[in-house]
């Protein structure tokens, strides 16, 4: 059974200053990286003496994540483009007030950069999800015919929530009425078995930024 790992980053200063998170620069606060250690740390406690390559974000709030992630791991850390969140083209450095005055199209319910449609852009130059799917999907496909170890991905809400229906082998129509959407320090396992088919044994679980849970 292989295991592959996703940790959406933790509390980083897009999450209390009220701006745009996208490809902004920001940096995880302190409690962010309380949570970085304590999500290592009991990983580390639960896959012990398993080997675990880790591929992550490029952006600031994902990298600093990993970097704690990897010291109770001691194993290779890859950067990329790949895994970041979402570009939201002219939304990039403004607030989200900006940006729910500024919407392009329909938008899910509750969001301010969500599209409704997976063909639509929420921002002039923004990513669609389809755009994202398309990069994840060469992700995917080249980071699992690469490495047989497992996998440890450190991304953002709405990438991993592509990447959770890539896995599943969805449709991505079928992202214009469902989403699998992640919290901030969520944690989710997905498996492969022998025969191929492929699981979500565990989907968001926040109890590993809790000390000593594992």
């Amino acid at each position: 059974m292989r295991n592959i790992i996703t940790i959406q980053h933790t509390q980083s200063e897009q999450h209390i200053n009220k701006m745009i998170g996208s490809l902004g620069d920001w940096n995880l606060t302190e409690l962010g990286i309380k949570q970085a250690h304590s999500i290592g740390k009991n990983l580390a406690d639960e896959y012990k003496n398993q080997k675990f390559v880790i591929y992550s974000s490029d952006l600031p709030r994902a990298k600093q994540t990993a970097e704690i992630v990897s010291v109770y791991f001691n194993t290779i850390l890859v950067f990329t483009t790949a895994l970041r969140e979402f570009d939201l083209g002219e939304a990039n450095g403004k607030s989200k007030e900006w940006a729910r005055n500024n919407q392009q199209c329909p938008v899910w319910q509750g969001t301010i950069d969500w599209a409704k449609s997976v063909y639509d852009k929420p921002f002039i130059g923004a990513e669609s999800k389809a755009d994202v799917w398309n990069r994840l999907s060469k992700f995917m496909t080249d980071t699992l015919a690469e490495t047989d170890d497992d996998i440890i991905i450190v991304s953002h809400d709405g990438t991993l929530s592509v990447l959770y229906a890539l896995w599943l082998g969805m449709d991505i129509e079928m992202l214009n009425k469902c989403n699998l959407s992640g919290k901030t320090g969520g944690v989710s396992v997905l498996q492969e078995d022998d025969d191929g088919d492929r699981i979500i044994a565990r989907l968001n679980d926040m109890s590993y930024m809790k000390e000593g849970t594992k």
